[in-house]
């Protein structure tokens, strides 16, 4: 009876493999499920939730300046997002992509900065410097938590959000120090024109290197040996070293390349995008990218359209604010509504809720009959008793 008592009422449990329709359904219905729960907060502004969500996709789909917009914020969640995949195939929870971008940035300014004045470069030659400084410093940054949690087994997740705000105060450091441009402004000089990226049909070529790296990173995760050694250890740790793999060498191998993705991101946001260097380089797009993974199932073409779809949101909120005065904290709870459910469905996919039947009334009838019983055995042992006697 204490093993029956001890049971969860509701417990959960891993899915077998649905079949496609059926999971296709799940994840359509929560996005109209999410609709219609975003429908609350834009009708408490007083407008009409079918004008909010059609300014939502006006505002950034309708014109050409508002698709190019749009895209520019989808190419570095793209970007970020396609870094921290491996990790997380790896089960090494990287949440340090703010900070690898924000490194990434740093390297690439201070070329742009210190270089590019001069002269001494031919345009295409200062880039490609640049780039290449982001990734070793996004990658190096990257290297400190994997070296760490490979050989002492720190806990990656708050080292590498640690790290993030580290980052983040050099940035402010040098807005106010070295790198300062008019004496207590506290702003970093706009990069001269050889060491920004070119526009590519209205956007900087920043999305060109990014859907390289797209099919770079689906290539290696799916079809090489590192991608396999990967997922294998994703599988199971052990597994992995009982197969002969340096487990540690591959994390802290892994780390530095979701770190060069990192830096090569803030490097086209700060050369493609800003033109400068701030403290907010990042903008979030390092937890923002999180979503964007776990969406897609860490795949990368999936990503393309998730970006995509939540940089519609992105640009399409700010129009709601400035066409029907929608304030900025409404459309933001939107936009969570949407996440949120979309996240959801994912978790419904893969796990089921199983619930104990009437708990309550199979106690009672249990407790019941074994009372019963120990009655009936009284009784007799009383019959017996006085049979004797």
């Amino acid at each position: 009876m204490a093993n029956e008592t001890r049971q969860s009422l509701i417990r959960l449990a891993r899915r077998e493999q649905m079949k496609s329709e059926y999971v296709w359904g799940i994840r359509i219905g929560s996005i109209i499920f999410a609709l219609l729960l975003g429908c609350i907060p834009i009708m408490t502004t007083g407008n009409n939730p079918f004008s909010g969500f059609a300014t939502i996709i006006n505002g950034s789909l309708s014109k050409p300046i508002y698709f190019r917009q749009t895209i520019k914020i989808a190419v570095p969640l793209l970007g970020c997002a396609l870094a921290i995949a491996p990790c997380f195939k790896m089960r090494f929870w990287n949440i340090g992509g703010e900070g690898q971008i924000t490194i990434g940035a740093i390297a690439a300014s201070f070329f742009a900065l210190k270089i590019a004045p001069e002269g001494s470069l031919p345009h295409w030659g200062l880039l490609l410097l640049m780039m290449l400084s982001a990734a070793i410093a996004g990658g190096i940054w990257a290297l400190i938590p994997a070296y760490f949690k490979a050989k002492h087994n720190t806990n990656e997740t708050l080292f590498t959000l640690m790290m993030n705000y580290i980052a983040i105060g050099i940035v402010a450091y040098l807005q106010g120090g070295p790198w300062e441009g008019r004496k207590g402004s506290q702003i970093i000089p706009m990069f001269k024109s050889s060491a920004r990226l070119p526009d590519v049909f209205g956007v900087h070529a920043g999305w060109i290197i990014v859907l390289l790296i797209t099919a770079t990173m689906h290539i290696y995760m799916k079809y090489t040996k590192q991608g396999y050694e990967i997922a294998v250890i994703g599988d199971s740790e052990n597994t992995a070293k009982y197969a002969g793999m340096n487990v540690e060498r591959i994390i802290m191998r892994t780390m530095f390349i979701s770190g060069a993705i990192c830096g090569i991101i803030g490097f086209i946001i700060a050369s493609g995008a800003n033109h400068t260097l701030y403290k907010g380089v990042a903008n979030g797009v390092g937890f923002t990218s999180i979503t964007v993974a776990w969406l897609s199932q860490l795949n990368a073409f999936v990503m393309i359209l998730i970006s995509f779809v939540l940089a519609i949101l992105s640009k399409g909120s700010q129009t709601l604010q400035t066409r029907l005065s929608v304030p900025a904290s409404v459309s933001e709870i939107v936009t969570g509504i949407l996440l949120f459910c979309m996240l959801g469905c994912e978790f419904f996919i893969n796990y089921k809720l199983i619930i104990r039947e009437n708990p309550i009334t199979g106690f009672c009838e249990k407790t019941v009959s074994k009372a019963k019983k120990i009655c009936s055995k009284l009784i007799s042992r009383n019959k017996s008793n006085a049979k004797e006697a």
